[in-house]
This record gives structure tokens, C-alpha cells and sequence, in this order.
């Protein structure tokens, strides 16, 4: 497995020979309130299994479906809420941003900015990022592969910003379905960047049920484990105290109370692909 760079966010070291890193968290803030627990939750789960966590939650899903869809409490509360997340549990945290004006106004709250799958071939957007000096996580496009994924590398890179971490989601195959390549990540980790593998967004369908996205999220544990036993450096999981009565990927989302027993199997894969 090949080496890559080290990426510090917020305390947490993504990539080179470190242990893997778990981002995690809801698809889309629901509530201050149900925030909070979650991001409770699951620091209180890394305490105690020792796991280095990111966590993870969205202001705004930009891309839903449906124009009815839940998206979110938007840029201003979203961010008044991670931030509280932030200093309340002293943990890392992730957003998404989908316009240029984002950009700089979520890199004063987050420690790492993520760029959406759809949007990552948008140029202005990807280099408002990088200028913002801060970690950016890119999410590759279904519609790519994974050697293109140099170009946008190229992109952050120019603005000076080598703090870059790519993710792996899921590619096309037909219409309404992904498949997930673990090819991809082993392609990508030869830019020198951590590679980090979406579990939950790689059992996917979108636009499956016709106003929104279904998905299989009892695949999500297992194509975890072979992303991680084939070689990456985080897994991402999307997950929920009731994922029944998610307001966003309700069908991918693992629960929470299935995280614990799953990542002490990926750090067991994890163990033994770091000796070889």
C-alpha cells in the first residue's frame, strides 16, 4: 500500500502510516438539538474505542431531488451549530460548501471544507476552496474517473493549499445505481494524497425512488471492509440515532448503534494491512 501525505485536520492526521480515521455524522442537520447528540455520541464512541474522528454534517443539501426535499437550516444556522458542536466536544468538523461565497465564511468555523461529488469539476469553486488555506476533502464524481481526479488536484494545488484529501463515492453504472470500483483507490492514492472511501453514499441509488434517493444501506459494513482491506485511509459513514426517520439518505445511513461493532472490525482490516 502506498504512502501517502499527512493531512492535519483539527488535531486528526489523515494518510501517511496513521491509524484509519472515521468521518461520521448525520447526512443533514435536522435540529440543533438532534446535532448535538449524534456528534455526542459518537465522540463518546471514539473515547472509548480510541478512534480518530472527524465529524461530519451538512447546512445545506443543494442537490436533493426534489425541490421539496429537506435541505437544511442553511449556511447561517448550520454554521452556529457546528461551531457549537466544535467547542462543545473538541472535535474536527466537516461541511460541505456549494457556491464560491461559502467558501471563506465556512473555512472560519470548519477545519476541513468538502467539496460535493457533483461539483467538483467547477473550477471557481474548487479553487475558492483552496484559497481559503484550510484541508479540503474532494468527493470524485460519479461521471469520473479516478485519474482525472489530477486535474482537480491541480486546481487546489495552484492556489498554493496542498492540504488535499480525495474521496471515493461510488461510479454510474446504469441509471439509479452505483458500483463501487476499489481500483479507484488504489489509482487515486498514487497522487500522494489520502484516499478516503464512502461507504454509505456508494450503496446509493439516486433518484432511485423518483422524488429522492434510495438506497441499500445493509451493503454499506461490507463494501467498507474491502475498501479498507484493499487500502485507504478513512472510511466515511453516514449515520443516525433512527435512520428510519432520517430526513436525508434515509435508505444508506447506518445506525448508530451498529457503529461500534463495525469499526472495531475495520480496525482489525485496518491492523493487518498496515504490517504488510
Amino acid at each position: 500500500m502506498s504512502k501517502t501525505k499527512i493531512v492535519d485536520v483539527g488535531g486528526v492526521s489523515v494518510g501517511g502510516k496513521r491509524p484509519l480515521v472515521l468521518i461520521a455524522g448525520p447526512c443533514v442537520i435536522e435540529s440543533r438539538e438532534g446535532c448535538l447528540e449524534i456528534a455526542g455520541k459518537l465522540v463518546r464512541l471514539a473515547k472509548t474505542q480510541k478512534i480518530s474522528l472527524i465529524f461530519k454534517a451538512s447546512y445545506d443539501k443543494a442537490n436533493r431531488s426534489s425541490v421539496r426535499s429537506y435541505r437544511g437550516p442553511g449556511l447561517e444556522r448550520g454554521l452556529e451549530i457546528l461551531a457549537e458542536v466544535k467547542s462543545r466536544y473538541g472535535v474536527p468538523v466537516l461541511t460541505d460548501i456549494h457556491s464560491v461565497e461559502e467558501a471563506a465564511r465556512a473555512a472560519k468555523v470548519v477545519d476541513i471544507i468538502q467539496i460535493p461529488a457533483f461539483l467538483c469539476r467547477q473550477t471557481d469553486l474548487v479553487v475558492a476552496a483552496g484559497n481559503t488555506g484550510i484541508p479540503i476533502n474532494v468527493k470524485k464524481a460519479q461521471f469520473m474517473a479516478p485519474g482525472d481526479m489530477r486535474n482537480v488536484i491541480q486546481k487546489i494545488e495552484s492556489t498554493g493549499n496542498q492540504k488535499i484529501i480525495l474521496t471515493e463515492r461510488g461510479v454510474s453504472f446504469g441509471y439509479n445505481n452505483l458500483v463501487a470500483d476499489m481500483r479507484s483507490l488504489l489509482i487515486m492514492r498514487e497522487f500522494g494524497y489520502p484516499v478516503i472511501f464512502d461507504a454509505t453514499h456508494s450503496v446509493q441509488r439516486p433518484g432511485g425512488a423518483g422524488d429522492r434517493s434510495c438506497g441499500d444501506g445493509c451493503w454499506a459494513p461490507a463494501l467498507a471492509r474491502a475498501a479498507v482491506a484493499t487500502g485507504c485511509d478513512g472510511v466515511f459513514i453516514e449515520t443516525h440515532v433512527k435512520p428510519e426517520e432520517a430526513l436525508s439518505d434515509k435508505d444508506n445511513t447506518i445506525a448508530f448503534s451498529a457503529m461500534g461493532q463495525l469499526w472495531r472490525t475495520l480496525r482489525k482490516i485496518d491492523d493487518v494491512v498496515r504490517l504488510a
